[in-house]
């Protein structure tokens, strides 16, 4: 008896000496703090001068870890912080996957430094209900592992890190957690709500959402400092979650501008998707629309099909309206679905005075075809009523008018209606709109297109700097 005592109090012993050692190893293994005592400073020599000796260091006004948990190059609004926070003297790490192409002030900047996470084997990567459920465990260890090591090992320590939500799950138990042992200071950017998303997938009621939801807001409610996207989701937080946020509208940045008529002409010579149909597109017989889409449940792509099927069935039957060249840009898992959908609606000839085609563009040319188009369409719907599609901001900043579906809470705060475009709730109203608007002298088209420039004059960096210049301490 004596003898089995002695025996359990030894491997009792061993354990806990097995523990003690993982604690302790974790303990002196975890990242460096910030300390604001310390100058911080940033090399701007090229490879070449480097090799050469050549040393050459800019002091920075302060650190920033901007974090996306997807696609950096499909994520606008988070590049746009990090080149506005460059632009003001503070150093930045952009981490995120590296899958597109950035922006290139991004590249060009010797301030900005992109840390790519690597993206889960495809293996987790699944739109079936039963798998999600069964890889989407795995596939958060895979990313809590990945954000872990991006944001306490291969990066400095920062004053301050600005995050991305959603994803939620892993992105704030993991940047909490990092925010807190380096002393540095978390600022959630609230794009949309991961639970609101999520439901999309699984539904209300489902108990993921429920603890997806719970989740969310309990890390927040850790978080000092938040920014919204609109005034709604700001009052939103506090009404439901006390959370006090300010809201920091998009705008379009510098690069999306009107394009003169000689510009216009030169960039429909150009693309491959239009440069058959210049002289159609400059005489008006051809329209140009052009909408930006992820591809994802939250943007019904088959309404915009249904609207130019019944556009192009008015033509046949004698209406006397142009014809619709229709380019659809972005990358997404709905994408191949809808292009074999468009290709029966063209074998079935329902598309005869309809040419759709998909795109993905560079920086450069998604911006300047959207000065080049004649409309721009939105067909976000919001999964929580408070967010806004990005898309129609780059539309705005080049004076290009807007239709898109309009039923949910926010969508006043960026389109005014009859202004500077027209809201739609059905696919049967929005080929009522394509008919007005295209019908005639095209006078209800010019004047959304008069409301559209106004908004040029509504730039990122005039709503940027009071509210995220100030709160980074990098603006007065």
């Amino acid at each position: 008896m004596i003898q089995t005592l002695i025996d359990y109090s030894n491997y009792i012993l061993a354990a806990a000496v097995f523990v003690s050692t993982l604690f302790s190893v974790f303990l002196f293994s975890l990242p460096t703090s910030y300390d604001p005592s310390l100058p911080d400073t940033v090399e701007r020599n090229t490879p070449s001068e480097k090799q050469n000796g050549k040393k050459d260091s800019i002091t920075v006004r302060t650190s920033v870890q901007v974090v996306v948990l997807g696609d950096i190059g499909r994520s606008p609004r988070m590049q746009y912080h990090a080149i506005s926070i460059a632009k003001h003297g503070g150093r930045v790490d952009l981490i995120g996957y590296q899958e597109s192409e950035v922006h290139p002030e991004i590249s060009s900047s010797p301030l900005i430094r992109i840390v790519a996470i690597p993206a889960a084997p495809k293996q987790l990567q699944t739109g079936n209900k039963l798998l999600f459920l069964l890889f989407a465990p795995l596939k958060v260890l895979w990313q809590v592992w990945s954000l872990y090591r991006a944001l306490g090992y291969r990066t400095k320590p920062a004053r301050w890190m600005l995050v991305q939500n959603p994803p939620s799950i892993p992105t704030l138990a993991v940047a909490q957690f990092v925010c807190l042992v380096r002393n540095t200071r978390l600022v959630v950017d609230w794009h949309n709500f991961g639970y609101s998303i999520l439901a999309l997938k699984l539904g209300q009621a489902h108990p993921l959402v429920r603890i997806s939801k719970w989740y969310e807001f309990l890390f927040s409610c850790l978080t000092t400092d938040h920014l919204t996207v609109t005034n709604a989701m700001a009052r939103k937080l506090w009404n439901d979650f006390g959370i006090t946020a300010q809201s920091l509208h998009d705008r379009p940045p510098a690069h999306f501008q009107p394009l003169s008529s000689e510009q216009r002409s030169a960039l429909l010579a150009r693309l491959p998707k239009t440069a058959q149909h210049v002289e159609d597109l400059e005489t008006g017989a051809w329209k140009l629309i052009v909408s930006s889409t992820s591809w994802t449940a939250d943007e019904d792509f088959s309404i915009l099909l249904d609207a130019l099927v019944g556009y192009s069935a008015a033509v046949t039957e004698g209406t006397k309206l142009p014809k619709i060249l229709a380019i659809i840009t972005g990358k997404g898992p709905q994408k191949e679905h809808y292009e074999t959908r468009i290709k029966a609606l063209n074998q079935e000839n329902k598309l005869s005075h309809v040419l759709i085609c998909t795109a993905w563009l560079s920086t450069e040319d998604y911006a300047s075809l959207l000065g080049a188009a004649n409309l721009g369409v939105s067909l976000h719907t919001s999964s929580s009523g408070v967010d806004l599609p990005m898309k129609v901001v780059d539309m705005f900043g080049t004076g290009l008018p807007v239709v898109g579906w309009s039923e949910f809470e926010a969508w006043p705060e960026l389109v005014t209606e009859g202004v500077n475009g027209r809201g739609f709730a059905s696919a049967a109203q929005l080929q009522a709109l394509l008919v007005e608007l295209f019908s005639g002298s095209g006078n209800r088209l010019q004047r959304l297109r008069q409301g559209a420039l106004q908004e040029c004059n509504r730039r990122w960096d005039d709503e940027w700097n009071p509210v995220a210049g100030r709160l980074f301490r990098l603006t007065e």
